[in-house]
């Protein structure tokens, strides 16, 4: 009976054509799913640079109609969406009557999420949930449409030591930071956005082992960085909590990641305001003149809506990355954004939904993310990591 009923709550939660995997073998040209711009359509912009971090702004020749979609800090701030763990789903099902369910069947890699709103809900790889009995990343970009029942998502954990519940639900982190100019400006809170380094071990490697071990790598990292300086009490809590969250929301820790946040965000904010007819939808990040990692998305709106946290997890990993280097060029960033040929190409799709294509090619993967919700078809976010 109980085998009967987890395998009934599975189908309930997975959604249908959602494990469509395709592998092909073959030498891939841009990235251009959807109809979308190709990356030899982009062009890089001079950097801004601070310390030991550079960002290269990516303007594109089109920009897409994104207002539609909402991020998961709006859906939290609103109530509209709600992230719980595995196992809590009685109440949820706007359509089905629920089953009758067990609370202690939680599972580390998995949570479920529903959208109360009439938005579709856009989600992407290294967004941090924090509460439950542990706090998850987000291991993959997707879109989970309007009003929709429960989605099973895959997660990650990033709080190895807790498995005890602070509450029923998950929410956004206590970070606050400055609203993106298309807001309106202002001080918002939402969740965090994992450092590249993070990102890349639950979006590439995707092993719950190589995440928890980023993780510590990271939180000593930064406790060898701040505590130093820090109070006693701060210092003692950067060095005992298991919590990636908390250790990036600790007072020390905000203000040594704003020291090189900051100045990046204001000067780009500054020249957002100036690029913005040139449709400014992306940049290319460089730390310690290598580059690393780049975010394209379909619109400067949306990017704007997403840049105060991304900005702060490219601070984060400038801020525990002290090996000496040089300065990154144009030319590399310009080389490290056209390259999308691939050896292999992963695609999973839920059909009239959206499409998410994993491309791995010599020294880099590249994760594109492609509506394919009524009146879209274009790539709403992609990604690109160096190995």
């Amino acid at each position: 009976m109980k085998s009967k009923m987890l395998l009934t709550l599975a189908a309930l939660l997975v959604v249908a054509g959602l494990t469509t995997v395709r592998l092909v073998n073959a030498n891939l040209g841009p990235v251009q799913a959807g109809g979308g711009p190709s990356s030899s359509a982009f062009k890089v912009l001079e950097p801004i640079r601070h310390g030991n971090l550079t960002v290269f702004p990516v303007v594109a020749p089109k920009s897409y109609a994104t207002n539609e979609f909402l991020t998961l800090d709006e859906g939290l701030r609103s109530g509209e969406v709600v992230v719980t763990e595995y196992g809590n789903v009685s109440g949820l099902l706007r359509r089905r009557s629920p089953p009758a369910m067990q609370r202690d069947i939680a599972e580390v890699n998995r949570l479920v999420l529903i959208n109360n709103a009439k938005r579709p809900l856009l989600l992407l790889a290294g967004e941090i949930v924090t509460g439950g009995k542990q706090d998850r990343v987000i291991g993959k970009d997707r879109i989970v449409p309007s009003e929709s029942d429960p989605v099973d998502l895959g997660v990650f954990c990033v709080e190895p030591g807790r498995w005890v519940a602070s509450s029923d639900h998950f929410g956004a982190s206590g970070t606050t930071y400055a609203s993106g100019t298309a807001g309106g400006g202002g001080v918002s809170s939402g969740t965090l956005m994992a450092q590249p380094s993070v990102r890349a071990k639950a979006m590439g490697d995707k092993d719950q082992n190589q995440v928890w071990a980023e993780v510590r790598k990271q939180q000593q990292s930064m406790t060898v960085e701040v505590a130093a300086g820090a109070s006693a009490v701060n210092a003692d809590e950067i060095r005992s909590t298991s919590s990636y969250a908390r250790v990036m929301e600790n007072k020390d820790v905000k203000e040594k990641v704003d020291e090189v946040a900051q100045p990046i965000e204001q000067n780009y904010q500054s020249l957002i305001k100036q690029l913005r007819d040139r449709k400014a939808v992306g940049v290319v990040v460089a730390v310690n003149g290598r580059i690393i990692w780049s975010d394209v998305f379909a619109s400067a709106e949306l990017l704007e809506r997403y840049w105060p946290k991304l900005v702060r997890s490219y601070a984060s990993e400038a801020v525990v990355t002290r090996a000496k280097g040089g300065e990154a060029s144009l030319a590399q960033a310009e080389a490290f954004l056209g390259e999308m040929e691939g050896r292999r190409e992963t695609i999973e799709s839920e059909p009239g939904i959206y499409r998410h294509t994993e491309i791995n090619g010599d020294g880099f993967k590249a994760f594109a993310l492609t509506s394919l919700l009524p009146k879209t078809g274009f790539d709403l976010h992609v990604a690109k990591m160096a190995e």
